[in-house]
């Protein structure tokens, strides 16, 4: 694929499609790293004398026009002020007035078109709204990997009518999982939680593929614990998808990869900040209890894993780790991962984004993916719709 700075853009509208669907909360942004990952490529176009539109979707709006709880405004208002200029934002998606405000941008000036899901067709890849929003410049430039995986108007319809490009972060998020996949330094440590095993059951089989060892956490790893024979209480357990997960256990095996479960868990009655907590073995986790954590003598054996890998990759928290009773093994696997620095540690986006952040230690790792549902299926093989577009350009 082409990149950003092959394109000639000096003086030139340039579309650049963006992932800002951040955390807002009381109009403010909560968890700017989406948009902190995207600065390289909007600096370069301002550099270089573009006409900068941004484009952009945020949550799940109904498509039939403005939603406040929904408006781009705080993203634009924080976007501003990381560039240290101003951001401005259409009142419409398209329309006059934002034709207006297209055709009177200045070169390095940034304009920021309101949330693209205020229009039911572009979730819907019409043809006709890729055609409009193409009809406002004369480059695009593509950098949300973490809506690579989304076949909509602003991904991959509007390559039908302007010259396309991918930005420095879609490329490197690219190359980093490639390399990760295909170049690892060995051994190499995967470290998978999130709450169901369903929908990480593609990326353990093909990660077992790759990986030396498969470390699990949270509330997934009951599946594959019942699926060993163990008791899991009243923890949260996917009972359809238990032979799946023996199959994996299976797998793992015969490709010599070292899966590793839970040996002890924190349990609790109930999910709450002030729940009573214990911790118990595997085997012994009572019947009306849930396991909310991964215990300390799971985590150091995670961490003395982690400790020897020259790869690491990590994708969901260990537990509930919002609560203080049920984050330290979240903590723990936080801080183990970001002290090897003599490996190359890949955080795989949503919650462990999120954790790395709350624990202070997302300066100490070498890669933070923006992309969360994109990079899980990338992991699971799957060719991406935003990617394939800009490939055939």
């Amino acid at each position: 694929m082409k990149l950003v700075n092959e394109a000639q853009v000096e003086g030139k509208r340039v579309i650049l499609r963006v992932d800002f669907n951040v955390p807002v909360q009381d109009g403010k942004v909560t968890d700017d790293t989406r948009i902190r990952s995207v600065l390289p490529t909007i600096r370069y176009l301002i550099d270089n004398r573009a006409r900068i539109i941004v484009i952009a979707h945020q949550g799940r709006p109904k498509g039939q026009g403005y939603e406040r709880a929904y408006t781009l405004t705080p993203i634009a208002y924080t976007l501003g002020k990381m560039l240290k200029k101003k951001v401005r934002l259409t009142h419409d998606v398209l329309g006059m007035q934002t034709t207006a405000d297209v055709e009177a941008l200045l070169p390095g000036e940034v304009l920021m078109l309101e949330n693209l899901r205020f229009d039911a067709r572009e979730k819907q890849n019409d043809p006709e709204f890729a055609r409009e929003l193409a009809s406002l410049a004369e480059v695009y430039v593509d950098d949300a990997f973490a809506a690579a995986h989304r076949a909509h108007a602003s991904i991959t319809g509007i390559t039908e009518f302007l010259p396309s490009y991918a930005g420095f972060l879609l490329y490197r998020e690219l190359e980093t999982f490639h390399r990760m996949l295909d170049r690892s330094e060995r051994p190499f440590a995967a470290i998978l939680g999130g709450s169901k095993v369903s929908d990480k059951i593609q990326v353990i089989d093909s990660l077992l593929d790759k990986v030396d060892f498969l470390l699990i956490g949270g509330a997934m790893c009951f599946t594959l614990l019942a699926a060993a024979g163990h008791p899991v209480g009243a923890s949260l357990m996917e009972a359809d998808w238990v032979g799946r997960a023996a199959e994996m256990l299976k797998k793992a095996a015969d490709c010599g990869v070292e899966l590793m479960l839970p040996s002890d868990v924190v349990v609790a009655d109930k999910i709450s900040k002030d729940a009573e907590t214990a911790i118990c073995a595997i085997d012994a986790i009572p019947h009306d209890m849930m396991g909310l954590d991964i215990g300390p003598a799971t985590f150091e054996r995670y961490a003395e894993v982690i400790k020897q890998s020259r790869t690491v990759f990590w994708n969901g928290p260990m537990g509930v780790f919002e609560l203080e009773p049920f984050s330290q093994g979240t903590r723990q696997v936080a801080m183990a991962v970001a002290m090897n620095q003599k490996a190359t540690t890949i955080i795989g986006g949503g919650d462990s984004i999120a954790a790395i952040n709350k624990f202070g230690y997302n300066d100490l790792v070498s890669f933070i993916s923006t992309g969360g549902g994109a990079a899980l299926e990338l992991l699971e093989g799957k060719t991406l719709p935003g990617i394939s577009v800009l490939e055939e350009s």
